[in-house]
């Protein structure tokens, strides 16, 4: 790169480190932290969500997609985000910000051991020999996010190999070391304030490599309509290859889950706006994005196909495109929006996980940690964020082994995230309330088994089949075991009447029943 594509890459992390000191003032206790004290305005919190919902795996992975088969990959990839975030306006996000108001919850998954366990942590240790729902799904989560986390440093860690000729490790531990300088010392202001800088530069620098792309077609932009009779046979279709009506239909399933709280730390975009109708707001902006965005980010790596036709490794055709027809200063500007893509993303679960860990994993293993002060409880949380990204960057130096950054995105998460997920947001429904701990976690538990069983012993190669296999199976035993083993309670039934739809949108709904003490550290 010139030296103007690295000063824009220095200008860019220089931005984000600011970003974080500045946020640190805003962080007063664990819920300024996790869900920055409900007082996210809901434009910020939409743009955060979707730049939270994709990572430099666009470049690496998706791109090598686009450029192999085509548009399908916006089909199956990008329009479940948008068809399952639009969903969740009506039905989850409303919700999730009832959920912090109500009961001053900072973690996606600490309203679980109300919703189907106990109603407090010496509670929980009093049935210790069963295994609580919450516990379950807050440890196989919180595992689950270190691949994901680890996939995401490894796209950027190609991208840089690319352009600089950097090592993969090197590249990891850069990109993972300012991520945990700003995003640990900032929270989730840092990140959804860093979200919004990283939406702006990533946008120039798209909108510029489109530009040259349908310059390169000699067409303008009449290239975006002129374009589809040039590319190979079947780079038309919407589905085509591995990516079938049945692939595609899981798929959407999964997405839905996953993009309204599966994936903890989007839920926290909704639980940090002030109102009902803020975060149904925030979810609507980011389904449209959804539906727009991706389709400019994988334009130029469709139109590779015909530009430069014959790449020996797809994941390095859109590094490889800037390289090539960008001028210096937009070859680094480009290089550090395929940066933020990932780093909101990775800095934005690492707020998740250490939410998890910190208010719903120590608490139940370690007796002293239930009645933290404040300051105590903020320094554990962000000692729990350098452990997390310090752990996904080991992993992602490793990525080769779990089968690289498409097998783990595509296989690993999307199929694991049905087991983890469908307990957590279907509790949330009023047609689910009688659903109790034996539902839930039986579902976890053959879920999973399910995706063990499909992967390990059968050995399957089928993408498809990878991920319905764990996801209906988890969907029907949660169903099943709910319909004839219900487990009323009184407890979820008023947490599920206070976090259904009010008369007054923007107002609090009624309280079914006293409302619960609030955990310790965590103001409304």
């Amino acid at each position: 790169m010139a030296p103007l594509d690295w000063a824009a890459l220095g200008g860019y992390f220089l931005v984000m480190l600011l970003i974080g000191l500045w946020s640190h003032r805003r962080i007063g206790n664990v819920s300024d932290y996790f869900t920055g004290g409900g007082r996210m305005p809901w434009w910020l919190s939409g743009i955060s969500h979707h730049m939270s919902g994709y990572s430099a795996a666009v470049f690496v992975a998706y791109a090598a997609i686009a450029y192999s088969y085509g548009i399908t990959v916006y089909v199956w990839a990008f329009l479940p985000l948008a068809f399952g975030t639009a969903v969740g306006a009506w039905l989850f996000a409303p919700r999730w910000q009832r959920l912090r108001k109500r009961y001053a919850v900072a973690s996606p998954l600490e309203y679980l051991a109300k919703r189907y366990a106990v109603a407090s942590p010496l509670e929980y240790l009093a049935k210790r020999y069963d295994v609580p729902t919450q516990q379950a799904l807050a440890w196989s989560g919180a595992l689950l996010k270190v691949f994901d986390v680890a996939a995401k440093w490894a796209s950027v860690a190609v991208l840089l190999n690319v352009f600089t000729g950097m090592s993969m490790t090197t590249g990891i531990l850069i990109t993972g070391i300012v991520t945990l300088l700003y995003c640990t010392v900032g929270g989730l202001w840092a990140d959804a304030l860093t979200d919004f800088g990283q939406f702006i530069i990533q946008g120039a620098a798209a909108l510029a490599m489109l530009w040259v792309v349908l310059d390169r077609l000699g067409d303008g932009l009449a290239g975006l309509g002129t374009i589809w009779h040039k590319l190979p046979e079947g780079h038309g279709q919407p589905l085509v290859g591995p990516y079938t009506a049945t692939f595609l239909g899981a798929y959407v399933v999964v997405k839905l889950f996953e993009y309204n709280g599966g994936m903890w730390n989007l839920a926290q975009r909704y639980m940090a706006t002030d109102s009902p109708k803020a975060a149904r707001r925030s979810a609507g902006l980011s389904a449209l994005l959804y539906v727009i965005w991706p389709a400019v980010l994988l334009f130029p790596p469709v139109a590779a196909a015909v530009l430069l036709p014959g790449i020996a490794d797809p994941e390095k055709v859109y590094a490889l495109m800037a390289e090539s027809y960008l001028p210096a200063g937009l070859v680094g500007l480009t290089l550090a929006g395929m940066f933020s893509h990932t780093m909101a993303m990775a800095s934005s679960d690492a707020n998740a996980v250490s939410a998890v860990v910190t208010r719903d994993i120590i608490p139940a293993v370690v007796r002293r940690a239930r009645g933290l002060s404040p300051a105590t409880g903020l320094l554990v949380a962000r000692v729990c964020t350098v452990v997390f990204i310090s752990v996904s960057m080991i992993v992602a130096i490793e990525a080769d082994h779990f089968g690289g950054v498409l097998g783990i995105i595509v296989g690993l998460v999307a199929a694991v995230m049905g087991p983890i997920s469908i307990p957590m947001l279907l509790g949330l429904l009023p047609a689910f309330r009688r659903f109790g701990p034996r539902a839930a976690l039986s579902s976890w538990a053959l879920g999973l088994l399910g995706y063990l069983l499909v992967t390990f012993v059968l050995d399957s190669t089928d993408q498809t089949l990878v991920i319905v296999t764990p996801l209906v199976t988890s969907l029907v035993v949660y169903i099943v075991v709910g319909l004839i083993s219900p487990e009323p309670d009184d407890t979820a039934d008023a947490i599920v009447a206070a976090l259904s739809p009010a008369p007054d949108e923007d107002g609090e709904p009624a309280p079914a029943a006293p409302r619960p003490a609030a955990a310790p550290g965590v103001t409304d």
